[in-house]
Formats: structure tokens, sequence, C-alpha cells
């Protein structure tokens, strides 16, 4: 093995990009210098990405770029006005036509300071992941002349809902990544149904690494939870619509079970005023619980005592469709058995799981009532559905198994000097 120093690169935060965080753990753990670049931009994030940094005490570098709007006034401000006159240009020039620095700027509002303080210190590779980030790591390398790999987590060519934003921020992401690309040494992704949508689309092959998470020391309680009906489980940075409640929230009342919906993230009070409303007129039975957002190192933890994880994704963005998310994964690590849309993404999983998920097509709120009403009156076999969650978790759904963790590993050593 050799030892090379490494620079992974996000555009988010520490603790709202697992993926890169995981990566960094990885390629540290495995010998290498590690040296990680994200942002500050998001207050409630902040005690999180403490609370990550407390955890890895001199295992890789910080380098942070900050332009928080409270904190860093002066940064906030510039790049604000930088990114909104490249969006102008972008708008007058045509996307086809837009010179990859420009488009980057458009893109994404901190590229200049993520390039900037990647380069701060030497590497031997960089490997950036999240939408803003790429160009960056794509950047660095060439302007180094060192190889850049990047993660594709996303398809980030149709990732948000319809709309004149929407089309603007698809037609940058397919400007920056038919330049990016090709020259990268190597490509990772969340699922084989993304990776399938980019060797259509961009010719390129990029390796699967699914959003799965280490095991936990120790083994979680499979029995299910004590009394009548169901705990249910689901977790986001955002609590909003079209992210598939709605649908729990009527099949439980037409299920007519008793139980507890527990939505762990941020969510705004006019939604969420809302779906207590559809809980009051549809599922009379049902209690909604809100839960603040948890640092990522918890998040498997947070999941225990719960019976259902609820990965209930809505395919009205060509992304959701075909995207493998991690909540799933965190759900089985977790011993809970899991609901999964039958989506493209998530369909391979489903099928692997066996009696340890519910599937069910998006809309289809009868298919899940029957499901969750079988699991209510059934302890037995909710039981057994926890159980085969928890072997699967074992058997293949964990980070260190070698088609995960093995697998960025493979990859990283390949692209190395």
């Amino acid at each position: 093995m050799s030892t090379a120093r490494i620079c992974v690169v996000t555009a988010g935060h520490l603790a709202t990009c697992p993926r890169m965080l995981k990566a960094a753990d990885a390629l540290a753990a495995h010998g290498h210098r590690v040296r990680l670049v994200s942002t500050r931009h998001m207050a409630w994030a902040d005690e999180a990405d403490r609370d990550v940094l407390r955890r890895r005490q001199g295992a890789w570098t910080w380098t942070p770029v900050d332009y928080r709007r409270r904190g860093a006034a002066i940064a906030y401000t510039w790049t604000g006005a930088r990114r909104r006159a490249a969006a102008a240009a972008a708008g007058l020039s045509g996307s086809a036509r837009l010179p990859l620095a420009l488009g980057a700027r458009a893109y994404s509002r901190a590229h200049t300071e993520i390039v900037a303080a990647a380069l701060a210190e030497p590497a031997e590779l960089f490997y950036g992941g999240t939408t803003g980030a790429l160009a960056a790591a794509a950047e660095a390398g060439s302007r180094t002349g060192v190889p850049f790999g990047l993660d594709l987590e996303d398809f980030h060519p149709a990732e948000h809902a319809a709309g004149p934003g929407a089309d603007v921020a698809h037609a940058l992401a397919d400007r920056i990544l038919r330049d990016v690309l090709p020259r990268a040494r190597f490509l990772t992704t969340s699922s084989e149904a993304i990776a399938a949508a980019y060797a259509e689309r961009y010719a390129v092959r990029a390796r699967v690494v699914h959003n799965t998470f280490p095991l936990p020391s120790d083994p979680p309680v499979l029995e299910p939870s004590p009394g009548e009906g169901l705990r249910l489980y689901w977790f986001s940075q955002t609590i909003g619509p079209r992210r598939g409640l709605e649908d729990v929230v009527q099949a439980m009342g037409m299920a007519a079970v008793p139980g507890e919906l527990h939505l762990r993230g941020r969510g705004d009070a006019l939604y969420l005023r809302e779906i207590e409303r559809l809980a009051e007129s549809r599922a009379p039975l049902l209690k909604l619980v809100v839960h603040a957002p948890g640092p990522p190192d918890a998040m498997v933890a947070l999941c225990a005592g719960y019976d259902v994880g609820l990965a209930v994704e809505s395919p009205h963005v060509l992304n959701r469709d075909l995207c493998s998310p991690n909540k799933p994964y965190t759900y089985l690590l977790a011993g809970l058995a899991v609901v999964l849309t039958d989506t493209t993404g998530q369909r391979p999983l489903a099928v692997d799981l066996g009696e340890g998920a519910l599937s069910y097509r998006p809309g289809d709120v009868g298919a899940l009532a029957s499901g969750l009403r079988r699991w209510a009156e059934d302890k037995t076999a909710l039981a057994a559905a926890k159980a085969a969650a928890w072997r699967a978790a074992g058997r293949r759904w964990h980070w260190e198994h070698p088609a995960e963790r093995g697998a960025l590993l493979e990859a990283v050593e390949g692209a190395l000097p």
C-alpha cells in the first residue's frame, strides 16, 4: 500500500455529507494522510460538525470554508453577489457556450473558496463529492497536475422538481459534468440505477459504493416495541412535502391500527401543521412526534426502540427514482423492519431483504396499509422481519464489506501515482 496525501472535498457541512465523511475516515484508517475540505453555511449544522470533530481528533485535518450569514457576513455577501452575477451571465450566454469557470461559479456559491481551500496544502489525489464540489475538485487537480476522483451520489442533471430554477440548475450541472467526468481518474456513485444513468448520458463508468454504515459494536434489540400498534421512524435533513410521508399517514389511517410516527429533521411550521391536520382527519390513532436533527455518528443509535424504518421515496423527480438513499441502510443496522417504495433505485435492496422489507408502489396506500396492518397485528411476523433485516446488514449491507469500503479503497489505490 502506498501512503498518500489525499484531499477530500465537499460543498456541504461535515455533518450533512456522510459519504465524504466515511471516505475520509476510511482513507485515514488505511494509512493515508487525509485533509477534508467542507463548508460552514448553516447555523443549525455547526454543533453537529463539532460533534464530528470531537469524535475524530487527530484522524484527519479539516479546512473549513465559512460563509455563514451570521459569523462570516462579508463572505456571505460576496459569494452571494458573485453567484448571482455568474448566473445572470450564464443565462445570457446559454449553457452550451458557457465557459466552465463561469458555470462552476453559477452552480456553486463558494466554488472559488473551495478550490482555494483544496489547494492550501499539497495533495497527491483530490476526491470531491456533492454538487458544488465536483468542479472544485476537478479544478484543483488540473491546476496541480494530480489525479482527481468524483463521487456522484445523485443524478445531478435531474435532481430537482420541475420549474425554471430546476431547468437552470440541471443545465449548469450538465455543462460541468460533460467537462469533468471524462477527466476524472475514477467515479463512484450510490446505486446501480444512477450508475446506469450516467453511463447512458455521459458514457462513463462509475463504481457503486452504497450508502452503508459501519456495523454497531453491539447487536440491536430485535423484539417489537411493547403494546399495540407500530412505532414508525423516518429521518432526513428536511421534513417536507412529497417525501412519501402523506402515504404513511393515510395508510395508518386505512389500516386502523394505533401507532406513532417519529420524524427527525428540520421542518417548517406550515408543513408540519399540514401533516398534523392530515393525521387528525385520516389517522386519528396515529401520534406524530418530531425530533431535532442528530449527528451523523448517532443515526443508527437514534433508530433504537422503533419497529419500522421508512424509506418512502417519491419518484416525481428522476433522481429520487434512481437513488438508493442512506435511510434503509441505517434502519438495517438498527434491526428495524423496512418499508421501501418500489423505485428503480430501491428495488434491488427490497428483493435482497425478502421478509425484512415491505415494498409498495408509490401512492398505493392500500398496499402499504395492508402490510403495516399485518405487522401491527402479528408481532411474530414483525419480529421475523426485524431479524431478517439485521441478518442482511451483517451479511452484506454494512460499510466494512469488501464491496463497499473495499471498493472505495481499491478505486483510490488505482488512481494514485
